[in-house]
């Protein structure tokens, strides 16, 4: 990443980078990006049963309403973690809990 003192002219998404990392908010960024993202990478039908997400010391709890569903999702965990993973980009996660 250049440094902004060199030139005036940067990226918009250079400079949020660079703030987000500045104030050291992009790993909170990027866990509320791959919260948004659990539908998209498990699909609408296990997104309709899932009533609580959040990630705590980079573990992702999933509360779910169907013990069907859960025991489905403990099958593919690992390939969930890297798929949630790869959508945002960065390693936020290293397992997950389903509750």
């Amino acid at each position: 990443m250049r440094k902004f003192r060199d030139s005036n002219e940067q990226s918009l998404k250079e400079v949020i980078e660079y703030l987000l990392k500045a104030y050291r908010i992009d790993g909170r960024v990027n866990e509320q990006r791959l919260i948004s993202n659990w539908e998209n990478v498990v699909g609408p039908m296990i997104g309709k049963y899932t009533t609580s997400l959040r990630i705590h010391h980079k573990v992702l709890f999933v509360e779910l309403t169907s013990s069907v569903v859960r025991n489905e999702l403990n099958y593919a965990k690992e390939k969930l973690v890297k798929s949630l993973n790869d959508t945002v980009g960065a390693r936020v996660i290293n397992r997950i809990v389903l509750k």
